[in-house]
């Protein structure tokens, strides 16, 4: 992810804005802040780019998933569908918050499918938490308008997909409420952050008081505010914010070079018929973070990894992940925590220890993923490409 490529000047002025005045806390103190609100002003600037009203910061992008699910009132006995592909904390914010994950496979999105969630939706369907994997989006459009039919909550977690679009309108704006990761492997890294974003006032006012105890955030004297509902503590501190908003005002250009480098790629592929790329929906809208492409068995697509590994070529194969893939994911399946689960009082409708997700196997065996760097030069994508044209070469021909 590009983030980590670009710390500079732009991120150390505003880490000493906030040094210099002491105030660490992203609220109160309006005496001694000299003027600096780096959290207010990071949502603010966030909420405006993707043409919304409303943005919250938090600790991480899965207390912004934890935040989203209460914010819409999902809780015990819920019913959330959830994708097999996905970074683990949306399934584990839908544990904590009392309700129950219900997995649906995956497309050649890489995302939920709508065929997938009708195949899952029950009476006690509350949510759809569609994950936008790896920098692209789903079919977004056709899903949104499966969960106004259903009236099914659309939570969007866009962690991996900051900047992407669909027929020019930002992913993150179609569903009830969005979520967005700034930890240090995202495209906008802050070392740890999240948010969510919504055009909702009534989600954003429950929003912000349970990111804060229940505090209402009214007046100066945070000891004299009311407290209308039971909250936790996911406040983003001044300093992460100011990190996470010099990285946001670089953007523009990590898209731009991101995508320019991915298309290169891309053509490059086009010349192996073997080779099949990533369905998606709208190219142009795409963040690019990753260049995702399908072999024609899992046989040839190790083979194809092996050559990477001598190679030296990085990539994500995450059939065999152990936090972004259900079958990988033991702990799940036996429910193993530190304290006992709600779900343990109920009965999902999946049982997760003999799950079986064919569909999703199918796909997730066959791809390959290679992150685009930001920093990349032209001599570098020519290095990337001949390490891939040897790998294909020697795993195309030792497959007959």
């Amino acid at each position: 992810m590009p983030g980590i490529e670009l710390f500079g000047q732009e991120e150390r002025k505003e880490i000493m804005d906030v040094l210099e005045t002491g105030i660490l806390f992203r609220y109160n103190h309006e005496d001694q802040r000299n003027g600096h609100w780096k959290a207010k002003t990071f949502e603010k600037e966030l909420a405006e780019y993707h043409g919304v009203r409303f943005a919250h910061l938090t600790t991480s992008g899965t207390t912004a998933d934890n935040l989203a699910l209460a914010a819409c009132g999902i809780g015990f006995g819920d019913e959330v569908i959830v994708p097999t592909f996905t970074f683990i904390a949306p399934v584990e914010a839908v544990l904590q918050a009392g309700a129950i994950p219900v997995f649906a496979d995956i497309d050649d999105t890489l995302c939920l499918s709508v065929s997938s969630i009708e195949a899952v939706i029950t009476p006690r369907t509350k949510a759809v938490l569609l994950v936008h994997m790896c920098g692209a989006m789903a079919q977004i459009d056709a899903i949104a308008d499966l969960c106004k039919r259903q009236g099914i909550i659309l939570i969007e977690d866009t962690a991996q997909a900051l900047g992407a679009s669909f027929n020019g309108k930002k992913l993150g704006t179609y569903g009830k409420v969005a979520v967005y990761s700034f930890d240090f492997f995202k495209m906008v890294t802050a070392g740890e952050g999240g948010a969510i974003i919504t055009d909702d006032p009534g989600i954003y006012e429950i929003a912000s008081q349970h990111a804060d105890h229940g505090h209402t955030h009214t007046g100066t004297n945070r000891g004299a505010e009311p407290h209308n509902i039971i909250g936790t503590n996911f406040r983003i501190s001044e300093l992460h914010a100011a990190v996470g908003l010099a990285q946001f005002r670089k953007l523009p250009y990590m898209l731009e070079k991101q995508r320019a480098d991915k298309s290169l790629l891309e053509k490059f592929l086009s010349g192996y018929p073997q080779i099949r790329l990533r369905n998606i929906p709208d190219r142009k809208g795409d963040s690019a973070t990753f260049l995702d492409f399908f072999l024609e068995s899992e046989e040839i697509t190790r083979l194809v990894l092996k050559g990477f590994d001598e190679q030296g070529l990085g990539y994500a194969y995450w059939y065999d992940n152990n936090y972004h893939y259900l079958r990988n994911w033991d702990h799940l399946k036996h429910l193993k925590s530190a304290a006992v689960l709600p779900i343990a009082c109920l009965e999902p409708p999946q049982d997760y220890a003999t799950i079986s997700v064919p569909g999703s196997d199918k796909i997730m065996s066959c791809l390959v993923s290679v992150p685009i760097k930001v920093r990349w030069t032209e001599a570098d994508l020519r290095v990337v490409m001949e390490k891939m044209e040897s790998s294909f070469e020697t795993a195309f021909n030792k497959s007959f």
